[in-house]
């Protein structure tokens, strides 16, 4: 993996890490859903007008992955409102390293080294240790672990999806332009719809913040697709679920949370992992 992209995804990760921490931050998980995609599709906007448009042949990908993101962002929704951040946050984006590698195999015929295996395991240890570690600290409920494995399943469905349909686009702008002008109007219709004239009124005090990780979200999804134009699949999707750990880091100077054993040998696990698979 060339040095630009695994520092642009590294990037990405933090990027991605943040959105959450600002959707985790606003206490009503509509309002803060809603104006994250608002944010995503403002975002989107200006790709829309001035890129490229991306090639026909990438179409009927893109449309599958805007369908996917919607059901991400109700799942996503779904596992915050149900379980601890801790554990269902890790339990989504750790289920996706996993599966992304066997999609690519074999739908892509991308077969990895046994160093990319190795370090897409690493990174998935390290991962499950904060899941154990959120389900120890903070029980949750059924509901809760299926919504966030499921999650997980999006994950790896829209990051397989768009890395074929970026791809062949032919147009990496224009392609995450149109993806979060069609993928992410789902939740703020649907808040409209339940709210009506109120939803104005609960926006107001967090939009600023809420657009803003919009935005952070674009930037982060966009740098993915890029990399994803340049390396192997299982590579950027398991690097990238190292915003967990930054997420982490986010956790305990942000919200004052214990940073904790557990968090530490994940940090050394996906770390290790990176380094197997930069240098594989």
């Amino acid at each position: 993996m060339p040095v630009i992209v695994l520092v642009g995804t590294l990037f990405a990760a933090v990027l991605h890490a943040s959105w959450n921490a600002i959707a985790h931050k606003i206490p009503d998980k509509t309002v803060a859903f809603t104006l994250v995609n608002l944010g995503s599709m403002i975002g989107g906007i200006p790709l829309v007008c001035l890129a490229p448009i991306p090639d026909p042949r990438s179409w009927v990908f893109l449309g599958a992955s805007a369908a996917l993101h919607l059901a991400y962002n109700g799942l996503l929704m779904a596992s915050y409102r149900l379980g601890d951040l801790s554990q269902t946050y890790p339990l989504a984006r750790g289920t996706s390293p996993l599966v992304v590698t066997l999609a690519a195999a074999v739908f892509l015929g991308e077969l990895p080294s046994a160093g990319q295996i190795s370090g897409v395991l690493l990174i998935s240890t390290g991962l499950a240790c904060l899941v154990g570690w959120g389900y120890r600290a903070h029980p949750a409920r059924p509901t809760a672990i299926y919504a966030a494995l499921a999650t997980g399943l999006m994950i790896a469905s829209y990051t397989t999806v768009d890395g074929v349909g970026v791809r062949l686009s032919h147009s990496t702008l224009g392609y995450i332009g149109w993806l979060m002008v069609l993928g992410e109007f789902g939740v703020p219709l649907a808040a409209l719809a339940q709210r009506r004239r109120g939803l104005a009124t609960d926006l107001r005090p967090f939009w600023l913040l809420g657009l803003t990780g919009g935005l952070c979200s674009v930037l982060a999804y966009g740098i993915i697709l890029w990399a994803q134009t340049r390396a192997d699949l299982a590579d950027v999707a398991a690097l990238r679920e190292s915003s967990i750990i930054v997420g982490a880091l986010i956790g305990t100077l942000w919200f004052k949370e214990s940073f904790g054993a557990p968090r530490i040998v994940a940090t050394c696990a996906v770390t290790a992992g990176i380094a197997l698979m930069y240098l594989a």
